[in-house]
């Protein structure tokens, strides 16, 4: 169970529109790395890929993604994550 902030506290936190800061980490398998930007990409109707970087563990396990999408609301970042704690390999998200 992922603890998603409240409205309140990104409200309190950011001035919308801003750059707001998404990091998901998971299993590389499956092509997680593609599939997080994707779904990031749909959720905010983007024709391309938000900035975003990735850097892989050590070991080869897992990725770290970091996405950088200019988001309107907090409304829209709620969307993100709710879309996000949906997906297949999630290990955790920030």
């Amino acid at each position: 169970m992922v603890n998603l902030p409240s409205v309140e506290v990104l409200e309190s936190r950011h001035t919308f529109p801003c750059t707001y800061i998404f990091k998901v980490i998971g299993a590389t398998e499956n092509n997680f790395t593609a599939r997080v930007v994707a779904l990031v990409r749909d959720e905010m109707g983007l024709e391309q890929d938000p900035p975003f970087t990735f850097r892989a563990a050590r070991n080869g396990m897992h990725v770290s993604v970091t996405l950088e999408p200019h988001c309107i609301s907090s409304q829209q970042v709620l969307a993100i994550y709710s879309r996000l704690t949906g997906m297949d390999g999630i290990v955790m998200l920030l």
